[in-house]
């Protein structure tokens, strides 16, 4: 039923949109458009950006910036920006791109290449500027970096005499035990069949030694035996109950608000949920850690979102000017402070007074620089969807484990080939 409704209603805003870029199907040939420009972005990560946006506005008036909000989840968020730039629509001036549809969008001809002169990269996270960059040409200027974390109640921890886990061994024996005696869900991530899941089991196979595509997305390099692995530590948990069975329908924000009501000892989540976490009635009865592994700390996969310019924006000059601005410094700082989002500017993660104000700082860097990125390549929604169909599939106890990775490998396979 969601679904249907978010192909409706990308279907009325295609109806809607004003000419188009190009009789002939091509770009806008105005890319030194100057004039009033939208913002597109996921509505998951809106709520504190209206006030930078004033002060661009503010200051530019005659350059007025309207944020359009899409779906929460990133799939939907994804699906209504394609249909409407597969319709040349020029109703989009700035997109904000999840890091690993940078590929798929500038082999589409959706976005404009950019001058990487014009951007500060040397000074960004190691690795940052990288998910915006596709066949040597840059195509979107970084603006949030991400990585996973693992939440705990520090308070529960504490009047245990524990440490947070590092291990999966560790995670398990504590939410097992704890979560019984404490009348609480153990340990959970984002387990609906989606893009969220695709990177929660992406973080597991990875904090397992392992990989599921070469980095060039050309080969399935998924060993059946790490992935196994994986997968059973997932399975397991909601077999034994201490991955609560709710938690199959969670997605960020329902995770989200698990904990941050008092539900779950453990939760697998970005940086964005440690702002609102504060002002809830958990606020100092929670730290974050590293994701823990099978062996020792874990690795994350690498999020964040990208600033782009649509191919068939006619305001692409004003969109350029915009972009380098909100991802300068001085905004950037203001993305942590007023968002709690992870910035891509490296050195505001050693700044003394942000580390008194935001004391996971150091863990979150270093989870980062930790994290991997995922596959790149244009078909990186299709591999996403045969990852979560999968994974989904083992977590409800349709498919056994073995089953599941075995053909999950083939169908990798058929995903990358030439023409697949």
């Amino acid at each position: 039923m969601v679904r249907r409704a978010v192909a409706l209603l990308a279907t009325l805003i295609v109806a809607g949109c004003g000419g188009l870029a190009d009789p002939a199907g091509g770009p806008s040939k105005g890319t030194g458009g100057i004039g009033p420009i939208t913002f597109a972005t996921g509505r998951d990560t809106t709520a504190y950006l209206r006030p930078l946006l004033d002060r661009w506005n503010q200051a530019h008036p005659a350059e007025h910036v309207t944020l359009l909000e899409l779906p929460e989840a990133a799939d939907e968020q994804r699906a209504q920006m394609v249909a409407n730039l597969q319709a040349h629509c020029d109703c989009y001036d700035v997109l904000g791109l999840d890091v690993v549809w940078t590929a798929e969008f500038a082999d589409a001809g959706w976005i404009v290449p950019l001058d990487r002169s014009m951007f500060p990269l040397d000074k960004l996270l190691e690795g940052v500027a990288d998910t915006a960059i596709y066949r040597d040409r840059l195509w979107a200027a970084p603006y949030l970096s991400n990585a996973g974390l693992l939440y705990y109640r520090s308070d529960i921890l504490k009047k245990e005499h524990l440490k947070p886990p590092k291990t999966w061994a560790e995670l398990r024996d504590q939410a097992t035990r704890l979560s019984a005696k404490y009348h609480m869900g153990g340990y959970a991530g984002q387990f609906l069949p989606y893009e969220g899941l695709t990177v929660n089991f992406a973080e597991a196979v990875q904090s397992a030694g392992g990989e599921i595509l070469s980095p060039d997305a050309r080969r399935v390099t998924m060993d059946l035996s790490t992935a196994k692995t994986a997968l059973d530590f997932l399975v397991g948990g909601l077999k034994e109950g201490w991955i609560p069975q709710e938690a199959l329908s969670y997605k960020e924000e329902e995770s989200r608000l698990a904990f941050q009501e008092g539900r779950l000892l453990f939760a697998r989540n970005w940086p964005h949920a440690y702002g609102p976490a504060t002002h809830s009635g958990i606020a100092g009865k929670f730290e974050v850690t590293r994701l823990p592994g099978l062996t020792g700390p874990g690795s994350s996969s690498l999020g964040g979102l990208n600033l782009a310019i649509s191919a068939y924006s006619k305001r692409q000059k004003s969109a350029l000017d915009f972009i380098r601005y909100f991802t300068g410094r001085d905004n950037e700082r203001l993305v942590l402070t007023q968002g709690s989002f992870p910035p891509v500017w490296a050195d505001l993660y050693d700044d003394p007074a942000l580390i008194r104000r935001f004391p996971y700082l150091p863990v979150l860097k270093e989870s980062i620089l930790s994290a991997r990125p995922r596959p790149v390549t244009a078909n990186y929604n299709q591999v996403s969807l045969v990852v979560s169909s999968a994974v989904s599939g083992a977590l409800n106890l349709s498919k056994p484990v073995d089953e599941t990775v075995a053909d999950l490998k083939q169908q990798l396979g058929e995903v990358i080939q030439p023409g697949g």
